[in-house]
């Protein structure tokens, strides 16, 4: 399909995939605190104003598949490299989880990918643990030492091919230099109404709301 398969010896790129990587959850509101005698539930606002220093905290990790968001000359020598989060593809495009004819799969992976920027198409491939149809998620990112990275290549299941990562890098970039706007703010209020039959949460602009 799209993907390669580099050997562990080969320096880390941009688009490698890794398998079982740290994610941390960390709540703002609640964080557990570990002090020399004892653990206490605590804000992390209280911790930044109660501590100068270095400070222990105990926070949940789950084991994630990611791919490399760093550009290659960067990820062979920048501290840290920056990826993205992969999941099921209806997971990450939310209008994937009632789509059930491949003709409308179809389009959703080929059309609609045009519009929403906010991931990128992954097929499935055994060598790699994806027996579904996968999604890169720009929304979610972590970032790991880039030394500790290396010494786990063999965790990189795969990387995306030529062509593939080309098209990846070009959305990496259309994600994070978009403009962010509400489509329906140029929509009079005829057009409004049939607009919000199917997105009835959105909020009005003061031109767009009855006079009085």
């Amino acid at each position: 399909m799209i993907y390669d398969f580099p050997d562990t010896s080969e320096p880390i790129r941009q688009g490698d995939i890794f398998i079982g990587l740290p994610r941390i959850e960390l709540s703002l509101d609640e964080v557990l605190l570990v002090e020399e005698t004892d653990t206490v539930y605590t804000t992390w606002g209280e911790v930044v104003a109660n501590n100068n220093g270095g400070i222990n905290i105990i926070v949940p990790v789950r084991p994630v598949t990611a791919i490399v968001a760093t550009q290659d000359c960067d990820a062979t020598r920048s501290p840290d490299i920056t990826l993205c989060e992969i999941r099921e593809f209806r997971e990450v495009e939310k209008k994937g989880k009632d789509t059930t004819s491949p003709k409308s799969l179809i389009n959703l992976i080929t059309q609609h990918a045009r519009i929403n920027q906010k991931w990128f198409y992954l097929p499935t491939e055994d060598k790699i643990t994806f027996s579904k149809k996968m999604a890169v998620d720009f929304m979610v990112t972590l970032r790991v030492p880039r030394e500790g990275l290396e010494r786990l290549r063999h965790l990189r299941r795969g990387r995306l091919n030529q062509i593939a990562n080309e098209h990846f890098r070009e959305r990496i970039g259309q994600f994070f230099r978009r403009y962010p706007y509400n489509e329906w703010y140029p929509l009079n209020q005829e057009e409004l109404k049939i607009y919000e039959e199917k997105h009835p949460d959105i909020e009005r602009y003061p031109w767009q709301k009855a006079r009085m």
